[in-house]
Parts: C-alpha cells; structure tokens; sequence
C-alpha cells in the first residue's frame, strides 16, 4: 500500500482586503521530501505559511498525511511575546530601558512553560549556541537570538511539522550554518519542514524547490535541477542623472548646523544586570565617513546604535559625542534624533501596523511610531517627493500591514531620508528583501550617500549586501570592539 503524501495542497486561494495574495495553489509533499519556496518580495510566501498553519483561510484544501492535525511551529521573521501581565504591549525603546525591560520572561522561564525537563532545556539551549542568553529578557534578545529561541521553543514542544518564514534574517554567517545543521537534524530525526526562504540559504535536507510569483506556484524542481547560483548583484544598477537631480532637489525638510564629529564615543560601556553589553567602546565617525558595524548575534550591536540614536538612557552615564556636542549637555531627544535618520529590525517590529504608508513616511519627520499631528502643504510635498523617488507612490493609501515585508521595508527607507539628515543609520536593511529588490535597494543607498554627502552606519551580516561606498569598519567581539 502507497503512503498517504505528507502534505497535499489543492486550488489554495487567499485574499486579503480583496486583494488575491494566493491563487489555485497546488501540490503534494512526499514522505522524504523537504520543500524550500523562493520568490520575490510580496509573492505570497509569508501568505502560504500563515495558510498552512491555519493562521489565515481562503478556499481550496489543505490535508496532511492521514487527515490528520499535526503538532506544528511557525517560526516567523517578527517573533510577538507577551509581558508579565500577559498583554503584548511593549514599546519599541522598552528593551534599552533597564527597569522596563524586566516586564517580560527569561528565555529559561518560557522554555521552561513548554513543560519539558531542565536537562531537555539545558540540552536544546546548547544544540542552538544560546546556552548564554538563558536568564536574558526576551525583549533584550537580538533579532538573530529571537530566531533560535523559537526553534528551541519549536524543538522542546515536539513539533512534527516546522514551518519556517525566512528564517535565515538576522542570523549571522555562524548562525546560519548552525541552523542548516539543526534542520538538517531534525529532518533525520522524522520532523517535517518547509520553508519559504532566498536562494542562497538552502539547508541540504531540502529536496525540492519551488518559486512564488504573483500569487501563483511555478513547478517544483528537484533540487539537482534548480538553479542555486542566484546572489545578490551588488552595484548591479545604475540611477539614472535625472534620478540624481531629483534626490538633490527635494527641500530638506531642516536645516542642519555644520560639524565635524559625527559620532565620538570614549571608553563606553553598557552593563544590566551584571551583563556586559559593551565593554570600553571607543568609536570616531567623522562627517562623510561611512561605516560598516559587523559582529554575531549578541555582540552588542543594537545596543551600540541605541547610544546614537538616543533610545538607550545609559548613553547619559558614558562619554558620548553627537554632532560635536557632549550627550547630556543640555540637547532634548529631539535634536538629537531630527539628524539621523533610522531604520532597524526593531523599528520594524514595533510600528504601527494599522498606518498607511503615507503616515509610516510621514511621522520620519517627527521621528514618532505613527503619525500624530497634521502636515503643513510643504511636508506633504516633500513626502511626495521622496516616495515616487522610491517609485513606492501606488502604496500610499495601503496600511503598513497590507504591505510584503519588502515593501515595508522601502516605506521605512523613506521615513529616514524624508528629513534629508545628515546621518544615516541601517540597521540589517535588506532583511525581506528579494536579491532584485535588495541589489536595487544597496545601489540606491550607494547614490543617495554619495550624491548627498551622507554620513552612513551600516549594518548588514551578509558582505555582499554592504554599499561599495563603505570604506570603514567596525567590529563587534563579545562586546568589545575586535582586535
């Protein structure tokens, strides 16, 4: 007697806000096989994930093998967790703040709530390289520690299916491989997956391939047969004079006074809860420079941005110059933040959903999660200008949530430049990023950082995505800055 297939897929279709995001799917999961689903930002593949996981519903079937329910773990790009009080509302400065911070669960404490023993705990902890962070907060965890928290969630809670939405963001090169290994392991052990992922971040296991495209499910390749050589062509676009022109004539929406240290940090360090974060840091980013700032998961790099970016109060107890101007002489949050212009994984995770595009724009100028006073004619204007810069004017009247994570990930480059600052910070930009989407995404940073004299921190764990106008760098090692 034949197997029953462990999956089977007919005609999915899904609309969202009547729109079609999903159109007559089809197909069929083998015993032994493993499907990995590629395609371009706002294809639909975050769509199927939620479909199969019974999150969102349309028409068609969905069947696992024998009819039956099985015991599964979505493993998202955005991880939500809930605070002592049982409610999700953290703010997006909460993880900085020491006090605040400690609304929230340990990582032992919410594994421990998956009812396995301490020593499966301690066993799966070790497994995903996170041993260190198990008395961390949950909002103090990296983007990339968020990630193999959940697989080790997904592990102790004997999870027969995985279903993985790009779970390689955020993660760096050691963390990756790590996780190839992981799934490669528990694909031995009988545990199913499929992934939505990019080309380039395949685990071995995966035997077939599958492309999204507008909604619709190309054929499934084996995996001999597809075509992995796919990266990202860096610096592979070229914009066009009329394109400059139009970046240097858009009004800056303030003037700026001149200086000549943007960022001077000296012998910095943050510690909570006897945790060093960063150790004696001492950092000089002078007017134009652009860096790079590398390091693994936990290394201290979001929180060396928080300095800056003036979301972290303990900036107020180190020796820290912006624009040179000592940090705690006097200047509001404001003045300081109305410089930089920002964008995070973080900022990402904790904005305003129900916002249109528009709006996300928009409150860059005021520097505000959500837009909350009204525009003069001239900020209007200058909104304007810089989204069809962006060639993103048709999302104007979309909600940030209707939008692909790519999309929303151009709406928040937007709200960093729409008051022309003279700094920029990004922070893992591309992350949701298709290879197209994000090769033109690094090439228009590359023009607009040149072309407007523009003073850049960049993060980014994948070389290839780094801007060819990076000439510095900085490197993160356990908190300290890396011999």
């Amino acid at each position: 007697m034949t197997a029953s297939p462990l999956l089977q897929v007919n005609g999915l279709t899904v609309q969202l806000s009547g729109r079609p995001v999903l159109q007559e799917l089809s197909f069929t999961i083998q015993s032994g096989e493993k499907l990995a689903v590629i395609g371009a930002s706002g294809s639909g593949k975050t769509t199927l994930i939620k479909a199969l996981a019974g999150q969102c519903f349309g028409s068609g079937s969905i069947r696992f093998q024998n009819g039956s329910t099985p015991r599964m773990a979505v493993i998202t790009q955005q991880h939500q967790f809930k605070n002592l009080s049982n409610l999700n509302s953290f703010y997006y400065q909460q993880r900085f703040n020491s006090n605040d911070s400690e609304d929230a669960q340990t990582v032992l404490e919410a594994l421990e709530e998956t009812g396995a023993d301490k020593t499966a705990v301690a066993e799966t902890l070790a497994q995903l390289g996170i041993s260190h962070i198990s008395n961390t907060r949950l909002i103090q965890l990296s983007n990339g520690e968020h990630k193999r928290f959940q697989l080790a969630k997904a592990v102790l809670q004997n999870a027969e299916w995985l279903l993985l939405d790009n779970p390689y963001t955020g993660l760096d090169i050691t963390a990756r491989q790590m996780l190839n290994t992981i799934l490669d392991n528990l694909s031995e052990q009988g545990i199913h997956y499929l992934l939505v992922t990019a080309p380039s971040d395949i685990p071995a296991s995966v035997t077939h391939v599958a492309e999204l495209s507008d909604g619709k499910l190309g054929a499934i390749f084996s995996r001999q047969d597809h075509d992995l050589g796919r990266s990202v062509a860096k610096q592979s676009l070229l914009f066009s004079d009329t394109f400059i022109t139009s970046c240097k004539t858009i009004p800056p929406a303030y003037s700026y006074p001149d200086f000549s240290v943007a960022i001077r940090m000296v012998n910095t360090s943050v510690v909570y809860h006897d945790r060093i974060i960063l150790d004696t840091i001492n950092w000089e980013v002078k007017k134009g420079e652009r860096w790079s700032v590398s390091g693994h998961n936990g290394s201290g790099k979001s929180t060396l941005l928080s300095l800056v970016n003036g979301d972290n109060p303990q900036a107020f107890a180190n020796e820290i110059y912006l624009f040179d101007k000592r940090k705690g002489s006097g200047e509001s949050i404001w003045d300081i933040k109305q410089k930089i212009g920002y964008v995070s994984p973080e900022l990402h995770h904790y904005f305003d959903a129900a916002a249109t595009a528009f709006e996300v724009v928009a409150s860059g100028l005021f520097d505000t999660i959500g837009l909350f006073r009204q525009l003069s004619q001239q900020q209007r204007s200058i909104v304007n200008q810089w989204m069809a810069l962006l060639d993103i004017t048709a999302l104007v009247q979309k909600s940030f949530r209707q939008l692909s994570s790519g999309e929303q990930r151009l709406v928040l480059l937007a709200r960093a430049l729409v008051k022309n600052p003279p700094l920029l910070i990004l922070d893992e930009p591309c992350q949701g990023l298709d290879s197209d989407l994000c090769a033109r995404f690094i090439a228009l940073v590359d023009t607009i950082c040149v072309e407007m004299q523009k003073t850049l921190i960049y993060v980014s764990h994948y070389k290839e995505e780094i801007p060819s106008c990076v000439t510095r760098s900085l490197e993160l090692e356990q908190g300290r800055v890396a011999a």
